[in-house]
């Protein structure tokens, strides 16, 4: 793609996006910050947390566009646009362990209808969810997560999609480009075609719908 604001440019209201990143590490700021200003609003956010301080996440939320957010850790030091939106009851919050939230995306990647863990049994989290004994273990049943879209950041691609990642920057990427309807990636490097060991690629093209360049402000910062 040419732009990252074309890469997003069918992204409409009422979307479901799922936004790779652990925290900072992974985020696809440029994508989201294009995203916002598309203008799009009414969004189903699914990340590991809900956003740090101002930029990512955070930008969405203070901007007002997410009405919904599927994540692990709500809550830290600097969350406080979620804080101030949830409070006034401008954000609904579907709050899910990490391990779930990762198997119940993989899930969606592998076409699974279901998946039973025995994280969350006994627990408000399983409150209305069927849960079955198996092998003298007690399990919850909970349904995969996929989205329309998957915002994701990685160091290396191809014009096909091939992806690597940088270190902790890899997190989410490769399972969410997997569950969702379109994947756009974004990465500080496109290489030609044979340019990627396919040994090294971790996200195969077939994942990924559209690739943009955004070079690091930094040459040396992380990707």
């Amino acid at each position: 793609m040419s732009s990252a604001a074309a890469a997003v440019a069918d992204i409409r209201d009422g979307a479901s996006v799922m936004i790779g990143g652990f925290g900072t590490a992974g985020m696809p700021d440029e994508l989201i910050d294009a995203l916002i200003a598309r203008g799009v609003g009414n969004l189903t956010i699914i990340n590991n947390n809900a956003g740090n301080g101002e930029t990512g996440v955070a930008a969405l939320i203070k901007a007002g566009r997410v009405r919904k957010i599927i994540c692990s850790f709500p809550r830290q030091s600097d969350s406080h646009h979620f804080d101030a939106r949830y409070r006034a009851g401008e954000i609904e919050l579907e709050l899910v362990p990490q391990g779930n939230l990762a198997a119940r995306i993989q899930a969606a990647g592998a076409g699974l209808g279901a998946i039973f863990t025995p994280t969350g049994y006994g627990t408000l989290l399983a409150e209305g969810k069927e849960t079955r004994e198996i092998d003298g273990k007690q399990y919850v049943l909970e349904h995969p997560i996929q989205a329309d879209f998957a915002l994701i950041k990685a160091h290396r691609g191809d014009r096909w999609g091939n992806l690597t990642y940088r270190k902790t920057a890899r997190n989410f990427g490769p399972i969410m480009a997997m569950a969702a309807k379109c994947t756009i990636a974004q990465v500080a490097q496109i290489v030609p075609l044979g340019g990627i060991d396919p040994e090294i690629v971790v996200t195969p093209g077939i994942f990924v719908q559209r690739v943009v360049e955004i070079a690091p402000a930094n040459a040396t910062a992380s990707a």
